[in-house]
C-alpha cells in the first residue's frame, strides 16, 4: 500500500466516523439526509470505478441505478417477493443488464462511448416514461421496506435506514478498494493510461473493461434498490441523463480514481442542494459556481487538493 492509498483509507475511515457521529446526534431530517448521502455515495463510487480507474466516461450510468430501483419495486409489488429477496434479485438484474449493455459499449472509446451510453440511458428513461405497467410518468409508490425486525431495525424509520445505508456504503467502499488494489484494478489503471500499449502486449482489454462495467452496474443497481427502499417510490427521473450528470459531477468534484473522493462529493452535493434550495430559487446557479470553482482551483478534485500538502512534504 503506497502513501496515497493509505491517506485515502484514512480519509474514508474519518468520513465513516463522521457519518456515525452525525447519525447519533441528528434529528429526523438529518437522518433522512444521511441515508440519501449513503445511497448516492454507493452510486458515485460505482461510477468512479468506470471513470476514475478504467477511463470510461459514461453518461448513461443512471440506467442501472433506475433498473435496480424499478426491479426492487416491481418484484415486491407485482410478484409479492419479500423485500430482501426483491433487492437481491434487483441487484443481480442490474448487473446482468450491465453485462449485456457493456458487451456493446466497451468496443467503443472516447466520445463514441459517451454517446452510446447516453443513448442506452435515454432509451431506458423513455421506456419507463411511457410504460403504464410501471406507472408511466407517475412512477410506482408504496415500495415496502426491508424487514430487519430480527436485528431490531425498522427501515421505515429514517434513523434505521440511515444506519443500514451507511453500513452498505462502507462495505461497497471496502469491496471497491480491494478491487482497486488487486491485479485486476491495476490493469484497469494501466488500460486507462495507455490502452494501445496494453493491446499490443496481447492483453484481453475488452474483457477487463466489460468486467469493470458489469461490476459498476451491479453496485449502481444496489444504490437504486436502496433508493427505492428509502423513498418508497420510483419514477423515470431516476434514469434520466441529468441523474448520470449529477453523479459524474460528484465524482469529479471529489476526485477521480480515489473512491473516497466521490463519497465526499456525494455528501457535498446532497447537503448543498438542500441548503441552497431553501435559500434561493437560483440554487442550481450557486451550485454551478461552486463546482466551477472546485474544478478551476482543485483540478484533481477535493482529494487532489488534499494531496498537495503531502506531495510538497514528500518533495
Amino acid at each position: 500500500m503506497n502513501g496515497g492509498e493509505r491517506r485515502q483509507h484514512i480519509a474514508a475511515a474519518l468520513l465513516f466516523l463522521a457519518a456515525l457521529l452525525a447519525w447519533r446526534f441528528s434529528g429526523y431530517a438529518g437522518e433522512d439526509r444521511l441515508g440519501e448521502i449513503a445511497v448516492w455515495a454507493i452510486f458515485a463510487m460505482s461510477l468512479d470505478l468506470l471513470v476514475g480507474y478504467a477511463g470510461m466516461v459514461s453518461l448513461g450510468h443512471a440506467l442501472f441505478f433506475g433498473l435496480g430501483a424499478y426491479a426492487t419495486a416491481s418484484l415486491a409489488l407485482f410478484l409479492k417477493c419479500p423485500p430482501s429477496l426483491a433487492l437481491l434479485a434487483a441487484v443481480a438484474f442490474a448487473g446482468a443488464s450491465a453485462l449485456v449493455v457493456g458487451a456493446v459499449v466497451v468496443r467503443l472509446a472516447g466520445v463514441f462511448f459517451i454517446m452510446i451510453t447516453l443513448a442506452f440511458g435515454q432509451m431506458g428513461w423513455a421506456y419507463f416514461l411511457r410504460a403504464r405497467a410501471f406507472g408511466g410518468i407517475g412512477g410506482m409508490s408504496r415500495v415496502a421496506p426491508l424487514d430487519l425486525g430480527r436485528l431490531g431495525l425498522d427501515l421505515a424509520n429514517p434513523a434505521d435506514f440511515a444506519l443500514v445505508a451507511i453500513a452498505a456504503a462502507a462495505l461497497a467502499y471496502l469491496l471497491l478498494a480491494l478491487v482497486a488494489a488487486s491485479p485486476f484494478g491495476r490493469m484497469l489503471v494501466a488500460l486507462h493510461q495507455n490502452e494501445p500499449r496494453a493491446r499490443a502486449l496481447g492483453l484481453p482489454v475488452q474483457r477487463y473493461k466489460l468486467a469493470a462495467f458489469a461490476l459498476a452496474g451491479t453496485l449502481a443497481g444496489l444504490a437504486g434498490g436502496l433508493e427505492a427502499q428509502r423513498t418508497g417510490f420510483v419514477s423515470p427521473e431516476l434514469l434520466v441523463w441529468t441523474t448520470s450528470g449529477e453523479v459524474l459531477i460528484m465524482v469529479i468534484v471529489g476526485g477521480l480514481g480515489t473512491l473516497v473522493g466521490p463519497v465526499a462529493g456525494a455528501a457535498i452535493w446532497v447537503v448543498l442542494r438542500h441548503i441552497l434550495s431553501d435559500m434561493t430559487a437560483y440554487w442550481m446557479m450557486a451550485m454551478g459556481l461552486f463546482f466551477v470553482a472546485v474544478v478551476l482551483f482543485a483540478g484533481g478534485g477535493l482529494m487532489g487538493l488534499a494531496r498537495r500538502p503531502a506531495a510538497a512534504d514528500d518533495a
